[in-house]
């Protein structure tokens, strides 16, 4: 009597080939600020609260500035931490990625009750003083996070995942909006559970290679950023 053969398993499912490009070395445009009705119930002006950390300055109290369009994005499970992603536009790889201190739903809460300023602090390494060639502030791997002046823990840099650039892919059309992607299956932990996400423009303002700052453009021309993230090296 023969024994029955088993069944092979099937082919895992075709996985959506990328089609985001490498970000070039040179800096993008200003994009213009635009004007989105959907935002303007969400976000709504709110004093702004001076951060704990210092900003680094130099003589004569000003910062020679160098300003970028870039197109950032908040994203992360509703029951897990949120994420930042940089890039130069929305069809280019992320040129940054960074796990903050926060859960995806509280930074929601927060953004709907008014202005929210993250601040992100690092410190100067010995290496990095008596190195003329020193680290890029935005490679440093470790901050301690600030949410309007309080410290909120601990967050890290990290490379982007196949997750966070399936993510981009789905995103690539969109310039700038907020929602939810419903849940994956196989994705472990995360099968009930939906990712949200926001995605706007960000004017980067460099002061110098110890201060960088994101500024999220106003989608309804407020001369205020509803949300401002600033990076600190001390």
């Amino acid at each position: 009597m023969e024994e029955p053969q088993s069944t092979p398993p099937p082919p895992p499912p075709p996985t959506t080939p990328l089609s985001l490009v490498k970000p070039s070395s040179k800096n993008n445009k200003k994009r213009p600020v635009k004007i989105f009705r959907a935002f303007r119930n969400v976000f709504r002006s709110f004093p702004i609260i001076t951060p704990v950390c210092k900003l680094p300055s130099l003589p004569g109290g000003r910062l020679p500035e160098t300003k970028v369009g870039v197109s950032g994005t908040l994203f992360g499970y509703r029951k897990g931490r949120v994420s930042l992603s940089i890039q130069e536009n929305p069809g280019t790889l992320p040129t940054l990625v960074i796990d903050l201190a926060m859960q995806t739903n509280t930074l929601q809460k927060e953004m709907s009750l008014g202005m929210v300023r993250i601040a992100l602090e690092c410190e100067k390494r010995p290496d990095n003083i008596n190195n003329k060639e020193k680290m890029k502030l935005l490679d440093e791997p470790c901050w301690t996070m600030f949410v309007n002046g309080k410290k909120n823990g601990y967050c890290a840099k990290r490379d982007a995942t196949e997750e966070d650039l399936h993510l981009m892919e789905v995103l690539k059309a969109v310039s700038m909006g907020a929602g939810v992607l419903p849940p994956k299956p196989d994705v472990e932990g995360h099968m009930d559970d939906e990712m949200a996400y926001m995605r706007a423009h960000f004017e980067r303002v460099v002061g110098s290679k110890d201060s960088e700052t994101l500024y999220m453009l106003s989608p309804d021309g407020k001369s205020e950023p509803e949300l401002s993230i600033f990076f600190v090296r001390i």
